[in-house]
């Protein structure tokens, strides 16, 4: 055992667990791809204020979760907590938004670090895959992000996931809103910080998960009521296209995000098997975060979806994936010849395309034939000198059991046929 272990609250990937969360990886991205979006990746780490500007100043993950550091130089910076404000800076300073080829479509997949209390589904880093549209405001826009997010957790068969709908209005109806939540929030029996809170921004209050305050909140004005027109008519038509794409969806008017920069159409997916940790990932509109960060008028949006949470729900179904073997034939060389011999047509394997695994060590017959069923590779070829001599190789299929002799020059095509 190493003297060093992973960090508390962090974890690593390893096979064969690793294989699900790759699929899942894919099952998320694939339908992005074929919507147009290109994949983006940013630095792991940016400058603090990014994401105090975009994320929130009055949001946890600001206050408390962020991981901050300065550099030898001075310059301060945090690991990133989250890929959207990092998303948006690198299409500002790439200036892919002038190309005129707007909504800028995107996607990337990574890990994000927040300094949290771990738990089951709660981890200091985490994985997400995410999607973001910038520069087209389009209720077809919101309702393309929910229905692509709705066809990839489909695709990997998981059923037990809701989805949630709400508008967070826009800068011309959320202040009235925002005065009459802070009215209601100055009546109630509130602690500090919880206070200080609802001065800065209010709506963060509602999203609080403190049994205590959500009792207190019971009969707190809704954000529904104070839409302007503009705002209910950009919701109604979200809600028809997604109804038409015959996507299920629950209207949630008390569902706000943890970040500040959302506006209008706010989401989440949920999964009632995960308990407390139930959201299984989210997003909304964030039309103004362009203009927080110091960038020119963009209305986006966008969601980001979480590996490691989607990985506990299909557990939570009990579903298992179809994942392909990561060896379809494996080499068991009997002396040096062999070994020679087998070690080249294994690369001959890997150049066509077949996924091929050697027995690397010395290992005895017994041992290495172990070796090819933890493979899980569909052919092992086995060699000695015998072999050789007459120009064969042993071909076994593990599945039946079956062995026959191939000639040495033949045993690639033999394998490329069955294979398929």
């Amino acid at each position: 055992m190493s003297t060093f272990q992973a960090p508390k609250g962090t974890y690593d990937l390893i096979p064969p667990d690793s294989a699900a969360y790759l699929a899942v990886r894919e099952a998320i991205a694939a339908p992005l791809r074929n919507s147009g979006y290109g994949y983006i990746e940013t630095p792991g780490f940016e400058n603090v204020e990014l994401f105090a500007r975009g994320v929130g100043e009055s949001t946890d993950i600001v206050t408390k979760e962020m991981y901050v550091f300065e550099t030898k130089g001075g310059d301060r910076l945090a690991l990133r907590p989250e890929t959207t404000a990092p998303v948006l800076r690198a299409v500002l300073e790439a200036n892919l938004y002038k190309s005129g080829n707007l909504p800028v479509k995107v996607w990337y997949s990574g890990s994000q670090y927040r300094y949290e209390r771990p738990q089951k589904g709660r981890y200091r880093h985490f994985s997400q895959v995410g999607a973001e549209a910038i520069g087209a405001e389009d209720p077809a826009l919101d309702a393309e992000l929910i229905i692509l997010a709705d066809q990839a957790y489909r695709s990997l068969g998981l059923r037990g996931f809701r989805i949630l709908l709400n508008s967070l209005g826009d800068k011309e109806c959320r202040p009235v809103y925002r005065a009459a939540l802070q009215d209601f929030l100055h009546g109630l029996d509130l602690d500090e910080d919880t206070l200080r809170r609802a001065e800065i921004n209010p709506l963060r209050v509602l999203d609080d998960k403190r049994e205590s305050v959500q009792k207190q909140l019971t009969g707190a004005p809704l954000l529904r009521d104070y839409l302007c027109d503009a705002c209910k008519a950009y919701h109604e038509e979200v809600r028809e296209l997604i109804t038409a794409a015959g996507v299920a969806f629950e209207d949630d008017p008390k569902l706000v995000r943890g970040l500040d920069y959302y506006t209008r159409t706010t989401f989440e997916f949920v999964h009632d098997g995960l308990g407390a940790q139930s959201a299984v990932g989210g997003g909304g509109r964030y039309d103004g975060l362009s203009e927080m960060i110091g960038g020119p008028a963009l209305p986006s949006v966008g969601w980001a979806l979480g590996v490691d949470r989607t990985v506990l729900a299909l557990e939570a179904e009990g579903i298992e994936l179809d994942l392909p073997s990561t060896t379809s034939v494996y080499a068991v060389p009997l002396g040096e010849e062999a070994r020679r011999v087998l070690f080249a047509k294994i690369t001959e394997l890997r150049k066509v395309g077949v996924a091929a695994d050697f027995a690397y060590g010395g290992k005895g017959l017994k041992g290495a034939m172990k070796n090819a069923n933890r493979s899980g590779a569909r052919y092992a070829i086995v060699a000695g000198e015998r072999d050789l001599a007459d120009g064969v190789v042993q071909l076994k299929d593990m599945e039946s059991g079956e062995q026959t002799a191939v000639g040495v020059d033949e045993i690639v095509a033999e394998l490329e046929s069955r294979l398929g």
